[in-house]
C-alpha cells in the first residue's frame, strides 16, 4: 500500500445538485463535495428515517475533509471503513432510543483523494462512475438483489432494469441483521479523472452510455451535475435523485499562493443543519446548488400528476436564486463574531419562513419558537402517557378484583344447590352446600340438627358423616337420616335380642351336670344337644352381625342417593 505523496499533486473540484424529485414527499439523499472528500447516501426507511440516515453517514464521513493531509493511503483506508462502521453504530443506537426511527437505513458511497491515489468505501446500491480518458467505467458493484441475479447469470442487465425487486437491497447501514462493513478499494488517480457519486434515481432510469456522453460533453462540472438530474426527471424517476461531480486537477505549481480552493457544498437532507458539518470540518461549508427549473414538457407535465405536497419543503431549493445558498461558518468563527452557541436540542425542526427560506438555525426565533412548541407538546404528550398508565393499572386492579368476587359468589351460589348429611358437635345433622371452604370461606351451614349421637353409630357411618354424604336436596338428605334412625332402631333391639339370649344361656346350672355324668350315648346326645346349642349361639351372632352389615350397607345406599 502506498505511503508517501504523489510527485505531482492533485487537487480536487467536486459539486453536488439533489433533488426531491417529482413523486417523493421528501429529499432522504444527501451528499458531499469537498477538496478532498465526496460522498453520496441514499436514505430510506420513512419520512424521518431515511433523513435522519443518510445525515448520519455524512457527518461521520466529514472529518475525512481535513484527517487525510497526512496523505498516508493506509490510514485513510482504514479511516473511510471505521467512520462507515461508526455511523452504522449511530443510526442502530439512534433507532432503539427513538421507536418511530426503527427500520431506517441508507447507502453509503464515498471517495477520498489521498496522495495521488482514489480510496472508495462503498455499500448499498448507490453507485461511482469514473470517466477517465473518455471511457466510462462504473467502480461499484450494487449490493442488491438484481445484481446477483445478474451475476449468477440468472436474468441480464437489461431485464434488471423492469426486474420487481430491482430496489431490494441485500447490503445497506442500518438496524437491520446485516454485514454493515462497506467494500473499501484503492486506484491510482490519474490526472483530469471525472467521478460521478449518484443515487439509484439517477442511475436507474438513465443507461451508462448516456451517462458517458453527458459527462464528456459537458466540461463544467456544476452545469453535468444539473444535466443528469434533470435528465433522470424526464426519463420518470420516481426517486429522489442526487449527483456528485468531481474532477482532479493536476496543479503545475503546488507552492503558488492561489491553489485550488473550494467551500464544501452539502445537498439533500443533510443541508438542513449545515453547523454540526461545519464544526467537523473545522472551515465553512455551504448548500448545495439548487436544482434549476426544466421548462420541459416532461417537467411540466410530472409538475401536474404530483402530489401537493411533494415539493412543499422543497420549494426554495427548486427556485432558488444561486445568492440564497447558505454558508455557515465554524463553531469558533461563530463565537468571535458573537453568535451564541447552539443549545443541545435533540432533533432540531426546520421552519420555513415566510420569504421561502428553509431554516433549522436554533438561534432564528421562528426556529426557537418551533423548539419551544415541541417541548411544551412533548411534556404534555408525557403526562397524557403517565394518566393512562396510570388509569389502566387501576382498571386492571378492579377488573381482577371483579373476577375474583365473581367467581367466589359463582362457586357459593353453586354451593348452595346441594345438601349434604354430617356430624354436628356428635349428633347427625342436615348441611346445605358442600363440605370444604374457598379461601377460608366455608361453602355450608346447618340447616337442620337430629338427637341422633354418632357415637352410637358403627365406626363405618361415623367415617362417612365426619366426610359428609353428599346428597342432591333437602329432600333426600332427609329421606337419608330416616334410614340412619330407622337401621340404629333395628340394630338395638337386635343388640337387646342378643343380650337376653345370652343372660338366658348362663342362667341354666343343670345343663353342665347333666353333661358330667351320663354315659357315652347320653353323652353323645347331650354333646349333640351342646352343639345345636352352639350353633343357636353361633345362628345368633350370625343374625346380629348380618344386622350390622344390612344397616352399614342401608347407609351406603342413602349415601349414593337410594332411599330404598
Amino acid at each position: 500500500m502506498p505511503k508517501s505523496a504523489a510527485s505531482q499533486p492533485l487537487f480536487l473540484y467536486s459539486t453536488t445538485v439533489s433533488d426531491v424529485g417529482t413523486v417523493r414527499a421528501n429529499n432522504q439523499d444527501s451528499s458531499f463535495a469537498g477538496e478532498h472528500l465526496i460522498a453520496m447516501c441514499d436514505g430510506m426507511g420513512g419520512h424521518a428515517g431515511g433523513d435522519t440516515a443518510s445525515s448520519i453517514a455524512i457527518r461521520s464521513l466529514a472529518h475525512i475533509e481535513q484527517d487525510d493531509t497526512g496523505g498516508n493511503v493506509e490510514t485513510i483506508s482504514r479511516m473511510m471503513e471505521t467512520s462507515v462502521m461508526a455511523a452504522h453504530d449511530a443510526i442502530v443506537g439512534k433507532a432503539k432510543r427513538e421507536r418511530k426511527l426503527a427500520g431506517m437505513g441508507t447507502t453509503v458511497t464515498a471517495v477520498a483523494l489521498v496522495a495521488g491515489y482514489w480510496v472508495i468505501a462503498h455499500i448499498g446500491d448507490s453507485r461511482a462512475y469514473l470517466l477517465r480518458d473518455g471511457r466510462l467505467s462504473r467502480i461499484t458493484c450494487d449490493h442488491s438483489y438484481v445484481q446477483h441475479l445478474i451475476n449468477t447469470g440468472r436474468i441480464t442487465p437489461s431485464e434488471a432494469k423492469n426486474h420487481p425487486q430491482r430496489n431490494v437491497v441485500m447490503r445497506v447501514l442500518g438496524d437491520f441483521d446485516i454485514d454493515p462493513r462497506p467494500d473499501i478499494s484503492v486506484r491510482r488517480a490519474h490526472p483530469a479523472d471525472r467521478w460521478l457519486l449518484c443515487s439509484d434515481g439517477l442511475c436507474g432510469v438513465l443507461e451508462d452510455s448516456t451517462i458517458e456522453e453527458t459527462m464528456t460533453t459537458l466540461s463544467d462540472q456544476g452545469e453535468c451535475a444539473q444535466r443528469l438530474v434533470q435528465m433522470a426527471l424526464r426519463a420518470g424517476s420516481t426517486d429522489n435523485v442526487t449527483a456528485v461531480i468531481a474532477d482532479a486537477t493536476l496543479a503545475l505549481d503546488a507552492d503558488a499562493f492561489d491553489l485550488p480552493h473550494q467551500t464544501p457544498l452539502v445537498g439533500g437532507a443533510a443541508s438542513r443543519n449545515l453547523e454540526p458539518i461545519a464544526d467537523i470540518v473545522n472551515e465553512p461549508v455551504a448548500t448545495a446548488p439548487a436544482l434549476r427549473e426544466d421548462d420541459s414538457p416532461a417537467q411540466r407535465a410530472a409538475a401536474l400528476i404530483q402530489p401537493a405536497s411533494a415539493h412543499e419543503a422543497e420549494t426554495t431549493q427548486t427556485t432558488a436564486k444561486p445568492s440564497s445558498t447558505r454558508v455557515v461558518q465554524p463553531s469558533t468563527v461563530r463565537e468571535e463574531t458573537g453568535e451564541r452557541a447552539n443549545p443541545d436540542t435533540g432533533e432540531i425542526p426546520v421552519v420555513q419562513k415566510p420569504d421561502g427560506r428553509l431554516s433549522a438555525d436554533p438561534n432564528d426565533p421562528d426556529v426557537a419558537k418551533a423548539i419551544r412548541d415541541e417541548q411544551v407538546e412533548q411534556k404534555k404528550a408525557t403526562r397524557t402517557k403517565k394518566r393512562r398508565n396510570k388509569l389502566a393499572v387501576i382498571i386492571t386492579c378492579i377488573l381482577a378484583v371483579l373476577a375474583l368476587a365473581g367467581a367466589g359468589w359463582g362457586a357459593y351460589t353453586w354451593s348452595q344447590t346441594h345438601y349434604y348429611v354430617g356430624d354436628s358437635n356428635g349428633t347427625v345433622a342436615i348441611y346445605r352446600g358442600v363440605p370444604t371452604n374457598l379461601f377460608g370461606l366455608e361453602l355450608s351451614h346447618e340447616v337442620q340438627t337430629t338427637n341422633i349421637a354418632t357415637a352410637d353409630l358403627p365406626q363405618t357411618w361415623r367415617d362417612q358423616l365426619s366426610q359428609g354424604i353428599t346428597v342432591g336436596s333437602l329432600d333426600e338428605a332427609q329421606s337419608h337420616v330416616g334410614i340412619i334412625r330407622t337401621e340404629m332402631r333395628k340394630l338395638a333391639k337386635q343388640q337387646e335380642a342378643d343380650a337376653a339370649k345370652k343372660a338366658e344361656a348362663s342362667n341354666s346350672p343343670d345343663s353342665s351336670k347333666d353333661s358330667s355324668q351320663s354315659d357315652s350315648k347320653d353323652g353323645t346326645k347331650d354333646s349333640s344337644s351342646q352343639s345345636g346349642s352352639s350353633s343357636d349361639k353361633s345362628g345368633s351372632s350370625s343374625s346380629s352381625d348380618s344386622s350390622d352389615k344390612s344397616g352399614i350397607g342401608a347407609a351406603d345406599n342413602a349415601a349414593t342417593g337410594d332411599s330404598q
